[in-house]
């Protein structure tokens, strides 16, 4: 059920066709209660009785690839794999070289079909395979599409598959504003035909003109993440917590994200020439050069550490070592801030940057479990760190309060549930449809 807008409502058993709905599905006896999709503590985990539906979701890449979107693919395909679905991945190799096609690799249960095109042109990419497997292979009842993606919002619209398609809108197309013009007419064609369109948070409903365009089957989905690892650090986690407290001290200010524009971090070197401790930077990307060489401008070349990938007992450690988690994007294109959930859940308090139309701030508001400054505010981001710095008590607060939230609202198991339950409606609602040719 979503936390606003329309619900991803239950449906009672008699409206299921039988292939999809067992008579003990919890999910429509219990349409609130989040499926146990895995047992806390030792032991092996539990799965749901589930109807044994077929899942394909559209994703522009998969990890290693790194991204918010990515991530959220993955996890909501391995817990659906996990509760006896069959489910695949179809998505863009990230890595350039390869065989133009389709190579097929398991993760964990989910069947990924990593697709070497034979034409790049910017943000997007052309694979005839592709094109030819979506048209007259692909067998899933479900078709969940993420975007922005418009190679695979383009392969959908060319092979029409049959199943229902599901579409989460992860955020509008910001920078690239060239784009929108060609793009505008595809993105209608496909919400139009989309069976439930899902974005992460109210906020993006509220103002994206294209989902306000839609709002009748436009719900709240937010994402989850799984928050173990951080809830409860391991000892590895907990060991290169206290080395980093060692080595580095306090305060010790935390970023972790791609090193991309959106995401602000020049307005967190300059803060950190106004405050005092070091900024351990966790990720990689385009403008990394360009942020070093900013660095040593700023007179902050010595208190910025830069980690690149870490493992996630390192990640998991950073979190809970950090006195709070600079989190300065700035712009739309951040419709979510999946990582603001990992640090929530290690009770880490958070400086987010207020970016209106973007859901960033709701998913940890102002005074609830951090603080909001101003965007591309490097004064306001310093006086929030100082203010978090000099007042424990505040700081204890905000993580606790972040953890509680966390815990409540995004969870991958509560985001499983309410994916699920969009699922069972549009299969109900296309299984109601009269088929093409039916006079009735």
């Amino acid at each position: 059920m979503g936390l606003t807008g329309r619900r991803c409502t239950s449906i009672r058993e008699r409206e299921f066709p039988r292939r999809f709905l067992p008579p003990a599905h919890p999910a429509a006896a219990r349409p609130t209660r989040p499926l146990r999709l895995g047992a806390r503590g030792p032991g092996p985990a539990r799965y749901p009785t589930v109807p044994p539906v077929q899942i394909c979701h559209l994703a522009k890449y998969y990890p290693p690839a790194r991204g918010g979107i990515e991530s959220h693919v993955q996890t909501l395909a391995r817990l659906q794999a996990a509760a006896k679905m069959r489910v695949q991945v179809i998505a863009i190799e990230h890595r350039d070289g390869g065989v133009p096609g389709l190579r097929w690799e398991d993760d964990q249960g989910v069947q990924v079909a990593r697709v070497t095109p034979r034409l790049r042109l910017n943000h997007a990419q052309w694979s005839p395979e592709m094109n030819a497997w979506l048209r007259h292979e692909m067998t899933a009842d479900i078709v969940h599409l993420h975007l922005p993606n418009p190679s695979m919002q383009i392969a959908w619209l060319l092979a029409r598959p049959a199943g229902a398609l599901i579409v989460t809108h992860h955020s509008d197309i910001i920078r690239q504003r060239w784009l929108h013009i060609p793009l505008a007419p595809l993105e209608r064609a496909t919400l139009a035909r989309a069976a439930a369109i899902l974005a992460s948070s109210p906020n993006y409903i509220r103002h994206s003109p294209l989902l306000r365009r839609f709002a009748g089957k436009t719900m709240v989905l937010p994402l989850g993440a799984q928050l173990a690892p951080f809830l409860q650090p391991n000892a590895a986690a907990r060991a290169w917590s206290q080395r980093l407290r060692a080595e580095q001290g306090e305060p010790l200010w935390l970023f972790v994200g791609r090193l991309v524009y959106y995401k602000g971090l020049d307005t967190a070197i300059r803060a950190l020439a106004h405050c005092p401790g070091k900024l351990l930077i966790i990720g990689t990307g385009p403008l990394e050069a360009r942020l070093r060489r900013l660095a040593r401008r700023s007179g902050v070349e010595t208190r910025v550490i830069w980690a690149g990938q870490v493992e996630e007992d390192f990640l998991a450690g950073a979190y809970a070592a950090a006195t709070a988690f600079w989190f300065p994007s700035h712009a739309r294109s951040e419709g979510f801030g999946l990582v603001q959930i990992e640090a929530m859940a290690s009770g880490c308090p958070l400086i987010n940057a207020g970016i209106a139309g973007s859901g960033v701030n709701w998913v940890s508001p102002h005074e609830e479990s951090g603080l909001t400054v101003p965007a591309k505010d490097p004064g306001a981001l310093a006086a929030a760190a100082l203010r978090l710095w000099q007042d424990g008590e505040l700081r204890r607060q905000l993580g606790a309060r972040g953890r509680e939230r966390a815990q409540r609202e995004f969870t991958q198991e509560i985001m499983a549930q309410r994916v699920l339950q969009c699922y069972w409606q549009a299969l109900a609602e296309k299984e109601k449809r009269p088929a093409a040719g039916d006079p009735s």
